[in-house]
């Protein structure tokens, strides 16, 4: 603060103009960190408060603390936009993460990130940083992640960060990154097509390309990152039935089952043979072939002789089965697998048997494995339902 300013906050007798000068100068310095503390100081003094320690939350009288809580979002939200405003947006994600209003911040990403121009450099680090690690717009951060370093960083980063993201930021970042890679292996296996058969038709799609044409595979041939394919693949599960990427996923799945063993993957069961399952499961999600699927799983349970690989099947089985409409035909299957599966944060047995009307099947699991709390609540809904008066 200049000298004369200082001087200026000294002739202002009037704490509101030392406040108003105060304020109007840390604005034009741009200080907007020590603007948001000015500007607690000034509620904090018409609220009758102490003035020291001016954005502390503790210690504030019950009968002062609802008009606190509103100044302090008040000035954490104005103070935020001073900072997009300038486009310091690590800044301003600090302010609106902690009132929790992300939007402002993931409207500017978004804008940010719809313009940049795909070279790494300081300003495109912040937006990554902000979007995809601390959380503000993961969706946005992969699709810069994408511009500006490429499909293998990418990859890595959203195999590290799904498990962390909503479900619907799985989906759209999985649609992201199916869009990318099909359009990338689309376009250099017609490359090869078009080598041997120059007068292709247009707009053939990647199954109608790979369809016959064994020789695009011979000797351990293929057109992308094998790794790549493999993991953007297992990400298209994310997707629902009516994302488009749904049927470019399928597609790949295809393309994959026609690579040379060395050059695919192993998988957990029950995606054990992997191109093949991920192709089951996403017909049956996309709705070609539900019944088929199922089914496909289904039989791998059946076959399946090691218990704990039995449980990640019927998980799976059950999981498809919900996303398609089939949970009450597919659940007893699954029962004697997952019946005790009771995680308060993810699959819960009883909720599912609930949800998906099959009372019957949770009070047979509730017999069998001496459950007195699944029985308490078959019991309890039972009861409830009968006290329900008639329609």
């Amino acid at each position: 603060m200049s000298s004369i300013t200082l001087e200026k906050l000294r002739t202002a007798t009037a704490p509101a103009a030392i406040l108003d000068t105060l304020e109007q100068t840390l604005l034009e310095q741009h200080d907007f960190h020590r603007w948001f503390d000015a500007r607690m100081i000034r509620s904090r003094r018409e609220l009758g408060l102490p003035i020291t320690q001016p954005t502390s939350l503790r210690d504030i009288p019950e009968a002062q603390e609802t008009a606190w809580r509103k100044a302090y979002t008040d000035a954490a939200r104005e103070a935020g936009f001073h900072f997009l405003q300038h486009n310091q947006l690590a800044d301003a994600w600090a302010y609106f993460r902690t009132i929790r209003e992300p939007q402002p911040v993931r409207d500017a990403v978004e804008n940010l990130v719809n313009n940049s121009d795909g070279n790494p450099g300081a300003e495109n680090d912040e937006v990554l940083n902000v979007a995809l690690y601390e959380g503000a717009h993961p969706v946005a951060g992969i699709t810069l992640l994408l511009k500006t370093n490429g499909t293998c960083n990418t990859v890595t980063a959203l195999s590290q960060m799904i498990g962390q993201m909503t479900p619907a930021e799985r989906r759209q970042a999985a649609a992201v990154m199916v869009r990318h890679l099909h359009a990338d292996l689309l376009a250099n296996v017609r490359r090869d097509v078009e080598r041997r058969q120059p007068a292709l038709k247009p707009d053939l799609s990647l199954k109608q390309l790979i369809a016959g044409r064994e020789f695009l595979f011979a000797e351990g041939n293929y057109h992308i990152d094998v790794s790549h394919l493999h993991a953007i693949v297992g990400f298209a599960r994310h997707l629902h039935r009516e994302d488009p990427e749904l049927q470019l996923a399928i597609d790949m799945s295809l393309y994959g089952q026609q690579l040379s063993d060395h050059l695919r993957y192993p998988a957990d069961v029950p995606f054990d043979d992997y191109y093949t399952a991920s192709e089951q499961f996403l017909q049956a999600v996309a709705g070609i072939d539900v019944d088929g699927g199922l089914g496909w799983f289904a039989r791998k349970l059946q076959q399946e002789p090691d218990a704990p690989d039995q449980r990640l099947i019927a998980f799976v089985l059950v999981d498809l089965a919900q996303r398609c409409g089939k949970t009450p035909e597919i659940l007893p299957l699954a029962a004697p697998h997952l019946s005790r599966m009771e995680d308060p944060n993810g699959f819960s047995f009883t909720a599912c048997c609930v949800e998906s009307g099959r009372l019957d099947l949770l009070e047979q699991m509730a017999v069998e494995n001496h459950d007195i709390l699944a029985m308490a609540t078959v019991l309890l809904i039972k009861n409830s339902a009968q006290q329900q008066p008639a329609a």
